[in-house]
């Protein structure tokens, strides 16, 4: 392999084109949150309850992706969010953001494992788990492996199968609630029935909150992703204006038809368990339209959706480590790149801790793992709120600066209200991760500790950092505004 490597004479080769972009996008935000959780929502907070949850997130979501794209298609460089921060607030907060991001996709990927191998049951009861994550894990790593490209292009072919599935889903659920189907039109009975359509009031909508919040995480990719599209300046603002638009419709879309064919009532929609589709909305929905292999035809869906999380997750957790590697927040060992412009060393070691994670699913009934899979999902929130703060400081400096706002590739409308709303938002979602477990008796410390604990990890390897390199806040008249992205300033 030696001598298939050279040094990054030239970087990260920019061959992902405006459709591999945009469904990068979609498949980070469409999986097991909409076919799976959805109907949890639905029975938590009710239709119109599900329904006013995903808004105000979706919301949040827009305006950080305007934020994202603003800086991505000004600046469209792998390391993203992370240099970012070096460059306009503080070179500690981007290594912080930079190792959170590593380790929130390492993680995801190990989680996927897991949920690829509980789907494969269904098929194969008799077959071990640890063989078909084993294969997954094998699968992901030479799709990511062989070039950026063949990532893209699987990518495109994983985030297709789910967008065609909602898009059926959404026709036929149309023409049952029109009554087109084998049954009568429910009409809007389900919306009535019972404390329909708000149930539990706002407690109940602050919990579907965190399960919308988790939904959208991977929206950010195309950030990462943007370092190596082949025109940023024009498929990053393409992304960002079209993404949103879509996902909010597939979203909405899903749950008033789900709001309209379902009562929250029905026990089915309690189920989360990945294993057990055949009680997903979806199938359910599926299954009244009179398509009997429902069933097994979500389970493949859901095992695509699972391969995309975790292809993706492995690519942009990989770029981030190269990233850090080339701004100095990393050790230069992990520079090196393949003939095709894949950066190998990045990509095994983080497929290594993957793989190291997954294995603490079989130690002690698991819990380990759980408590590494919630400290991820908390890590992605962190990350949106250093987007947010990003692209406040970049707007501010760069006016101060003197430079035309006209000059800007893409600009994010209703600066700087957009966000601050952001950020707020998701400082909200984020102290609300297990808010429960203050209001009992007696505090849940448990509960607390496996809902919170990233929070204090973030910030002492911020602190650490600081100390020990002695940063500072960049003055907004000294923030480096180049768009050389030819290399990294090094520590």
């Amino acid at each position: 392999m030696e001598g298939q490597e050279k040094e990054n004479p030239g970087g990260l080769q920019r061959s992902l084109k405006a459709r591999h972009m945009n469904m990068i996008a979609i498949g980070g935000a469409i999986g097991t949150g909409l076919f799976v959780a959805g109907g949890e929502t639905v029975s938590t907070a009710g239709p119109g309850g599900a329904l006013v949850a995903y808004a105000l997130i979706g919301i949040m979501v827009y305006f950080l992706m305007t934020s994202l794209g603003e800086m991505a298609a000004y600046l469209p460089i792998s390391g993203s969010f992370e240099e970012y921060a070096n460059r306009y607030i503080d070179k500690s907060l981007g290594f912080a953001l930079g190792w959170n991001y590593w380790f929130n996709w390492a993680i995801t990927l190990a989680a996927e494992l897991v949920a690829g191998a509980l789907i494969m049951k269904y098929w194969f009861p008799d077959t071990p788990a640890a063989f078909w994550s084993a294969l997954f894990l094998v699968i992901l790593f030479v799709l990511n492996f062989l070039s950026t490209k063949m990532f893209g292009e699987s990518e495109f072919v994983f985030s297709s199968i789910k967008v065609i599935t909602v898009l059926v889903f959404l026709f036929a659920g149309i023409c049952l609630i029109l009554g087109l189907g084998p049954d009568p039109s429910p009409g809007f009975a389900n919306w009535t029935v019972g404390e329909a359509p708000f149930v539990g009031g706002f407690a109940s909508m602050l919990s579907i909150f965190m399960v919308a919040g988790f939904s959208f995480q991977g929206t950010e990719m195309i950030g990462i992703a943007a370092g190596e599209s082949e025109d940023p300046e024009k498929n990053i603002p393409h992304a960002v204006k079209s993404i949103f638009w879509r996902i909010l419709l597939f979203y909405f879309g899903s749950f008033i038809v789900i709001g309209f064919l379902i009562p929250y009532t029905d026990p089915n929609l309690l189920n989360t368990d990945v294993a057990n589709i055949s009680i997903s909305p979806f199938t359910l929905v599926f299954d009244r339209f009179g398509l009997p292999a429902a069933a097994s035809l979500m389970n493949a869906v859901i095992l695509t959706a699972v391969l995309s999380a975790g292809n993706s997750g492995l690519y942009v957790s990989t770029r981030m480590l190269y990233s850090m590697a080339e701004s100095g927040q990393a050790p230069k060992f992990f520079l090196k790149l393949n003939k095709r412009g894949v950066p190998t060393r990045a990509l095994i070691a983080t497929s290594i801790f993957g793989l190291i994670a997954f294995l603490t699913s079989f130690i002690g009934e698991g819990k380990t793992y759980d408590w590494l899979v919630n400290l991820s999902g908390l890590a992605g929130f962190i990350t949106w709120i250093g987007i947010a703060i990003c692209h406040y400081r970049f707007r501010r400096a760069y006016v101060k600066q003197g430079r035309s706002l006209d000059d800007l590739p893409y600009r994010a409308k209703w600066f700087p209200f957009g966000p601050i709303l952001a950020l707020i938002m998701c400082i909200i979602v984020t102290a609300g991760q297990n808010y429960t477990a203050f209001l009992g008796s007696e505090i849940d410390w448990y509960g607390v500790s496996v809902a919170y604990t990233g929070i204090p990890i973030f910030l002492l390897i911020y602190i650490f950092h600081k100390i020990k390199y002695k940063t500072h806040l960049v003055p907004l008249e000294k923030v480096n505004l180049s768009r050389d992205t030819s290399h990294h300033d090094e520590e």
